[in-house]
């Protein structure tokens, strides 16, 4: 009897752990046809630099380095009427090192190095705010910043 309640239970906490993240799956890699929908650049010649918003009816952006994807979020009404914040199921960057995705609410980035991106001047997202600084101060960076320090005048100061 002991067994089967065992077997259920590791069935159940197997199930639930598959469907958690369910929502918020790690983005897929944007295809040959995903343009950035503030540069209009072809966002596949660059994977090492994609950030994705991705919305709660199932839509999503894909963008060619973290300054777009920023561009956009803080001016939802320009590129996508209709959208707010608020409808915004997830965001994420590609992080620097390991050249994964992460959640942008999770990163570190480095502002005003000497590691430009696609569009020039970039954010440069980490995983570890060790990594960050370790960055900043290998490739002169100004400062880092979380997502909640990131503002429209950090973007247009990369600009």
């Amino acid at each position: 009897m002991n067994r089967k309640i065992f077997a259920l239970t590791v069935t159940v906490v197997l199930l639930l752990a598959m469907t958690a993240g369910a929502g918020d799956p790690v983005p897929a890699q944007p295809g040959e046809k995903d343009k950035c929908p503030v540069c209009g650049m072809f966002v596949h010649k660059y994977p090492d630099w994609v950030g994705r918003i991705s919305f709660s009816d199932g839509s999503h952006f894909f963008f060619d380095g973290a300054k777009d994807l920023f561009k956009y979020y803080f001016n939802l009404e320009k590129y996508n009427p209709g959208k707010t914040a608020s409808d915004i199921a997830a965001m994420w960057v590609t992080e620097y090192y390991q050249v994964a995705p992460i959640r942008v609410e999770e990163a570190f980035f480095v502002v005003g190095s000497d590691v430009h991106g696609p569009m020039g001047n970039e954010l440069i997202p980490f995983d570890s705010e060790s990594a960050a600084r370790e960055f900043k101060s290998d490739h002169n960076g100004a400062d880092v910043l979380t997502f909640d320090r990131i503002t429209p005048s950090v973007i247009d100061g990369l600009e």
